[in-house]
């Protein structure tokens, strides 16, 4: 997995990779190399091992993520201590002349921001720990409890699903609060089988669980109905808002870059989202009533409907 992981994130290692060998040019073509009675050998081991290190919190932290926002601020945070570190290990070897600038610049004032940069990443990547131990915690409930999880996306069952409504809509006739049911589905799924394989769609239907996670709220609840298709209890929920949390659902899953496992060709998928709201209906009637507002939503993706 992790040298999978690397190849995603090729681009930006060569980068550094690029900035580093060009400081390292630059030192040697303006500054004047140090003897070896000169050199700081303490001060090579720290600076340098401490370059080392970081470039190993770097390949380690890029070989467990997939790309993204997150990864991206932890990666430039993570490249910018390095260039630190790389610059004044440097140093200890080359003797820059008086009024090199950017030497100093990439060595003193790459550190702090690399610290900024690196902080406001790990804010995220904390975010999303708790979101995803959250519904670690439920899934693991659902499990104990019901024991009704599907086992491709670990995801609630249709049965959970159907039990989870009825309560649900009996709260919503007591306390007078609507019900929202959201249904999505991947366009057009099954491209990716026969191109790929259903492996590589299993895939894909996990990665989707996942997304679809990371976009909903603790109190909701998602499980796979059929398929390619996913349902989304919001309780105590308005049209607006669902038909909100509906578009940002759309809105990731139009942005996801989904790598396949053995060419690692990226493959972007859209999907469509049906909601249906009630006060007093039965769990039967709500989903019949999503997947209507789906299939419509659906056709007007279809070619024949294009303008």
């Amino acid at each position: 997995m992790a040298p999978r992981n690397l190849r995603l994130h090729g681009p930006k290692l060569v980068a550094l990779g690029l900035v580093a060998n060009l400081s390292l040019v630059a030192c040697l073509a303006l500054g004047d190399t140090k003897t070896w009675a000169e050199i700081q050998w303490l001060d090579v081991f720290g600076e340098g091992g401490g370059a080392l290190m970081v470039l190993a919190w770097l390949v380690m932290v890029l070989g467990s993520r997939p790309a993204g926002r997150v990864s991206n601020l932890m990666f430039a945070g993570i490249a910018f201590i390095f260039l630190a570190m790389w610059q004044d290990a440097l140093d200890e070897f080359i003797r820059m002349p008086p009024g090199q600038w950017w030497d100093t610049w990439l060595e003193s004032a790459s550190l702090p921001i690399g610290m900024a940069l690196l902080t406001l990443g790990l804010f995220h990547w904390h975010r999303e720990q708790l979101v995803i131990s959250e519904q670690l915690r439920k899934r693991e409930r659902h499990f104990r409890e019901h024991k009704e999880v599907d086992r491709l996306t670990q995801l609630a069952s249709v049965g959970y699903l159907r039990r989870q409504l009825e309560q649900e809509l009996g709260r919503a006739r007591e306390a007078g609060t609507p019900v929202c049911l959201l249904m999505v589905d991947i366009d057009r799924f099954d491209d990716l089988n026969r191109r790929f394989g259903t492996r590589e769609g299993d895939r894909l239907l996990q990665a989707m669980a996942q997304l679809i996670v990371m976009n909903i709220r603790q109190t909701d609840l998602v499980c796979r109905y059929a398929g390619d298709r996913f349902a989304v209890l919001l309780p105590n929920t308005g049209e607006v808002l669902a038909r909100i949390l509906a578009r940002q659902i759309e809105a990731a899953a139009s942005h996801f870059a989904y790598k396949t496992s053995l060419e690692g060709e990226t493959a972007y998928h859209t999907v469509s989202v049906g909601t249906a709201l009630a006060l007093n209906a039965s769990p039967q009637d709500l989903l019949e009533r999503a997947n209507r507002d789906l299939a419509w939503a659906k056709s007007d993706k279809a070619p024949d409907r294009v303008a």
